[in-house]
């Protein structure tokens, strides 16, 4: 019985490890301006906004729209304000540093199977 809550205990630790590290791979390749990375955690579908618009991706599209912003601002930067987690949802807040200025930047991540998957990426203007 003790190796059960032995092993219990190690599962949940490592399942929570593993939980925060999707969203700081996302935040890591958000400072590095890297598309690609991100990509890598998309659902099937990814809702992006934007200042001057919104709308619901294939992970295809997604990318290829993420890629043309990034290259568009010139990415300097990503500064964490704040990251948290919700019934198996992660959502991180932060400031995206562009050559063409700052925009708040959340990020939105929901746990399907045994992964998170990133469902949402808002840029506002600061």
């Amino acid at each position: 019985m003790k190796r059960f809550f032995t092993f219990l205990g190690a599962a949940v630790i490592l399942s929570s490890f593993t939980l925060f590290t999707s969203i700081d791979e996302v935040v890591t390749a958000m400072k590095n301006g890297d598309a690609v990375q991100i990509a890598r955690f998309f659902d099937n579908t990814v809702e992006i906004t934007m200042p001057d618009k919104s709308n619901n991706y294939s992970k295809n599209q997604a990318e290829v729209v993420l890629k043309d912003f990034f290259s568009t601002n010139g990415i300097k930067g990503f500064d964490v304000i704040h990251k948290g987690e919700n019934a198996g949802s992660q959502y991180c807040i932060g400031t995206l540093v562009t050559k063409n200025g700052s925009f708040r930047t959340t990020v939105f991540m929901k746990q399907k199977g045994d992964k998170q998957l990133l469902q949402e990426i808002r840029f506002e203007n600061r």
